[in-house]
């Protein structure tokens, strides 16, 4: 008896967590967040925007947010079907903003189409967010290969085993994967020339910071000429 009315109980319990987690889906405009760990004024900021980037970038690895260079890359084809997936940074600097793809997926296609594109990086844990809009362009075989050599064996083997976003067989990466790791035992992985890295050279570059009362801070750098002019944005 003792054992059946435990068992019922933790029936009980399981019907309880998750009618919570149904109805808390069936609330997400109930979903609500207080932004107060800080706030941002114009006498904060750098003259250069790449300052004040790596200034926070800077922050958010110290203060051990979760993925700290991971950012939204948001492209659009030649009709202006946006798209939108999460990249890598792996380079800032005046000269832009790096990350490496395969050149013949989606993104690879549609930047082939349409250059213009928008970076956005979000570090929750110091309510923080960034949007970069500029340019792209592929950097320098010399140092995509430089970074291709950089890379473990087996993110070497994926990038030349893996048709980025193409529609392919249960088992065709694994059985190509270890095809390919065979090949190249013991010796040099040559990058394949249909994977590299782009940059992104920006003309607008926005800062923004979480505040109470969604009253939030927001400054934006615009490029003009060799100068950039900083306003504040309405949140």
């Amino acid at each position: 008896m003792l054992s059946n009315f435990l068992k019922l109980q933790q029936i009980q319990q399981a019907i309880v967590m998750v009618s919570e987690k149904l109805k808390s889906m069936n609330n997400l405009a109930d979903i609500r967040d207080e932004y107060t760990k800080n706030s941002l004024e114009r006498k904060d900021l750098n003259d250069s925007p790449f300052e004040q980037f790596h200034k926070w970038m800077n922050e958010a690895i110290e203060s051990q947010c979760l993925h700290p260079n991971a950012m939204s890359l948001a492209t659009a084809d030649n009709e202006g079907m946006p798209d939108v997936r999460i990249v890598l940074l792996k380079d800032a600097s005046v000269k832009g903003f790096t990350f490496f793809t395969n050149y013949q997926s989606q993104k690879g296609n549609e930047l082939a189409e349409n250059n213009k594109a928008c970076l956005n990086f979000f570090w929750g844990e110091l309510e923080r967010q960034v949007r970069i809009s500029g340019s792209i362009e592929k950097i320098n075989k010399q140092l995509s290969d430089e970074y291709f050599q950089s890379r473990p064996r087996e993110s070497q083997i994926g990038a030349i085993v893996s048709p980025q976003s193409q529609v392919i067989a249960e088992n065709f990466l694994t059985n190509k994967y270890n095809e390919l790791k065979n090949t190249y035992e013991n010796q040099p992985i040559p990058r394949p020339e249909h994977w590299g890295g782009y940059i992104l050279n920006p003309h607008k570059i926005e800062f923004w910071q979480g505040r109470t009362s969604r009253l939030h801070d927001r400054f934006v750098y615009t490029k003009q000429a060799d100068a950039w002019k900083i306003d504040r944005l309405a949140p």
